[in-house]
């Protein structure tokens, strides 16, 4: 089981990838400003509790963090020290929040981060080669126990085998959106052959609203995303 834990809401676009940002796309329908970033109700979420005094997320839960902003956003520096303290208190949960800001991360963590808490997945995105070379090569060597690596929206061909060893999965997918990129299924093809090299895990986990396939190029419905990358039958477990 899993929630979604958004402490805060809103970002400011960093790179090619932000271009076409699901979270701006959803904020304009409603005249709303995704550049503002603001903390929300559900900040405590972690630690809210119901009448009789158990907590509202129940023990054992994944929870998907800050999945509208990011989380080393220097905007929330004020507010994300509580948001430690809280994954701190609930060591029965596990943390997961993906950035492309990992070279503000050791300014970010906690005075007892160590080598990273237990009930804590990072996950840092890149969408093009260029973003891959910068972010990993900080990415790659920072005190976290479990990381991952995001592609996506998957913008370029790209070379992780410098950057895999240590990397829990690495996760592949197109852009959505009426204005969405296209995604060449080559690259997805070529990534998770490097995975596979590496021994480790690959998940294809949308196609993206125009994937190039075999020079044909395909428009996919947002609805129909998920479904067609699960049909392409590429996961790979990084069991030999």
């Amino acid at each position: 089981m899993s929630v979604n834990w958004n402490l805060w809401h809103g970002c400011k676009k960093v790179s090619a990838g932000c271009e076409n940002c699901y979270v701006y796309r959803s904020d304009a329908k409603y005249d709303r400003d995704a550049s503002e970033v603001k903390q929300t109700a559900s900040f405590d979420l972690p630690v809210k509790k119901k009448r009789d005094g158990s907590y509202k997320v129940a023990p054992g839960e994944l929870v998907y963090t800050c999945f509208t902003s990011d989380f080393l956003l220097d905007a929330a520096d004020v507010w994300r020290p509580q948001a430690w303290d809280m994954m701190r208190q609930r060591q029965d949960l596990h943390f997961m929040f993906f950035t492309k800001r990992p070279h503000r991360f050791l300014d970010c963590v906690p005075p007892d981060w160590g080598e990273g808490y237990k009930n804590v997945t990072v996950g840092c995105s890149v969408e093009n080669a260029e973003q891959a070379k910068k972010r990993l090569e900080i990415f790659t060597n920072l005190p976290i126990q479990r990381k991952l690596i995001i592609c996506s929206p998957l913008l370029s061909a790209m070379d992780l085998t410098p950057y895999l060893n240590g990397i829990k999965q690495v996760a592949v997918g197109g852009e959505s959106g009426e204005n969405a990129r296209v995604c060449d299924f080559d690259w997805v093809l070529d990534i998770r052959r490097q995975c596979i090299e590496a021994g480790v895990p690959f998940h294809f986990q949308q196609t993206g609203a125009r994937l190039k396939k075999d020079g044909k190029l395909y428009k996919i419905k947002r609805k129909f995303q998920h479904a067609q990358a699960r049909r392409a039958n590429l996961e790979y477990s990084g069991e030999r």
